[in-house]
């Protein structure tokens, strides 16, 4: 995949971590699988502006913060 994809998942994954938060409970609330939710944490997946929104207000942050 690109690499702002990568770069993305890498931040949605720091941002996770930060928070305290596991890959699980994540993908849960944002209504995703886990395995896709690791697939964007891995950047091997674009994903949509909506699921981006959804990622961040889980994360508590704005979705700006999580592009790179």
């Amino acid at each position: 995949m690109n690499d702002l994809a990568k770069a993305l998942g890498a931040n949605i994954r720091a941002k996770r971590k930060e928070s305290g938060i596991s890959q699980d409970a994540l993908a849960l609330e944002c209504g995703l699988d886990r395995s896709y939710m690791g697939r964007i944490e891995r950047g091997e997946v674009n994903i949509t502006i909506e699921k981006l929104y959804k990622i961040a207000a889980q994360l508590n942050c704005s979705a700006g913060t999580l592009l790179p």
